[in-house]
């Protein structure tokens, strides 16, 4: 080889990259008290504002009004546009914008939960289907207004705390003076940081029934109400405290030897959830059916039609050890009470909304009494006026 090569690849040699060499980087020390200071502090501040704000402002009711914030906001938008006739749910998801610092896909979602109560909301439209699971039109497409109920029991803006919205523009309510029971009669389930609140909906009658029998000194019970029907096994219920179960049961009939007939399902359930599970059950050789068909307009009905020469009554049995016809329901009744969550029984909930209602009552008579006296007092100055001007 000639020199000339010999100088060209020393010459490339040269041109290569050295070789790296390792950073003067050093892990962090465990043992470093400055550095667990830091994460101590990052979690303190970080994690328990995050976990507060969802605790507080997002998943869990107030006791005075049993409302989450997203709920609170819509009725106070929904009356702040309130004149007698329905709103497009657009519109009222669009204005609740103003009060909640969120989507309004969680609006929308909220507002078709309260209409499908039937309790606070007038609904106009397509709202969907608690039985089946038919979700609800789109928001342009339903129109909604505030019930004579919620016109009556819900607002009274004199009675009313309020506090700034999130951006200062705005004013709502702290909570609403809400003169019954609500919570009870709703129910609520929110999912928060580090806790959940499972309360579950009771009888309208059977509340204000419990509400006189406490204020007579009455002992009274409470135990859930289903929209959806079904029985209930209420030996292990514990007065909605935590630990406690409650066993809810379909309606299942014999139309004959050859067909069952599911007219009424658990809550929480759907006809078509409730119909996948006999669908595996089926598949799983658990029971033993021909077809399932499903009916359901107005009311619940499923047929289960039978396997030639099968028990009715074993299949009855067994529709309930293997598939959704029966359900255990574990209740957690969370709620806020003094910017805290508070985990009571169902019973201490209605105790405090009738000693709230009564010193919400006792608050409206002073305010009208208030006023009635200063119009009295108001019209004996023009009376004396009009009697000083006749001697004169």
């Amino acid at each position: 080889m000639s020199e000339d090569t010999f100088d060209k690849d020393e010459k490339e040699m040269a041109n290569l990259p050295e070789k790296e060499e390792h950073s003067d980087y050093k892990p962090v020390s465990t043992t470093d008290k400055a550095v667990k200071h830091q994460l101590s502090g990052m979690y303190q501040n970080w994690f328990l504002d995050y976990a507060s704000y969802v605790i507080l402002e997002r998943a869990v009711p107030h006791i005075n009004d049993g409302l989450k914030p997203v709920q609170r906001r819509i009725l106070h938008s929904m009356k702040r546009l309130d004149d007698g006739r329905y709103n497009k749910v657009a519109n009222i998801v669009g204005h609740t914008m103003q009060f909640h610092p969120h989507g309004d896909a969680s609006i929308g979602d909220a507002l078709v939960q309260l209409g499908q109560k039937d309790l606070l909301i007038d609904c106009q439209g397509n709202w969907g289907n608690i039985l089946t699971g038919d979700s609800a039109a789109a928001p342009r497409y339903i129109e909604a207004r505030l019930s004579k109920f919620a016109l009556d029991v819900v607002f009274n803006p004199k009675t009313t705390e309020w506090q700034a919205s999130y951006d200062g523009r705005n004013r709502e309510p702290v909570t609403l003076p809400v003169k019954f029971p609500l919570l009870l009669a709703q129910g609520v389930e929110g999912i928060a940081v580090g806790l959940s609140s499972k309360i579950l909906p009771h009888n309208f009658n059977e509340l204000c029934d419990a509400a006189i029998a406490y204020l007579h000194g009455e002992d009274f019970q409470l135990y859930p109400d289903f929209q959806t029907g079904g029985s209930i096994d209420v030996s292990r219920y514990n007065d909605g405290e935590r630990g406690g179960v409650v066993r809810v049961r379909a309606k299942i009939s014999k139309i004959d030897n050859k067909t069952l007939c599911i007219s009424e399902i658990p809550y929480g359930k759907t006809t078509s959830s409730l119909i996948d599970s006999i669908l595996k059950a089926i598949e799983k050789g658990k029971i033993k059916v021909r077809k399932v068909d499903d009916n359901t307009a107005g009311k619940v009905e499923i047929l289960v039609h039978l396997t030639p020469g099968v028990s009715s009554d074993k299949t009855l049995d067994a529709l309930y050890a293997f598939t959704d016809c029966e359900v255990n329901i574990s209740p957690n009744c969370c709620v806020i009470d003094n910017k805290k969550p508070h985990f009571l029984s169902v019973s201490k909930v209605l105790k405090k909304s009738v000693d709230n209602t009564l010193a919400l009552l006792r608050k409206e008579l002073e305010i009208q009494r208030d006023e009635t006296l200063e119009t009295l007092h108001f019209a004996s100055l023009e009376i004396g006026r009009a009697s000083c001007r006749e001697r004169v």
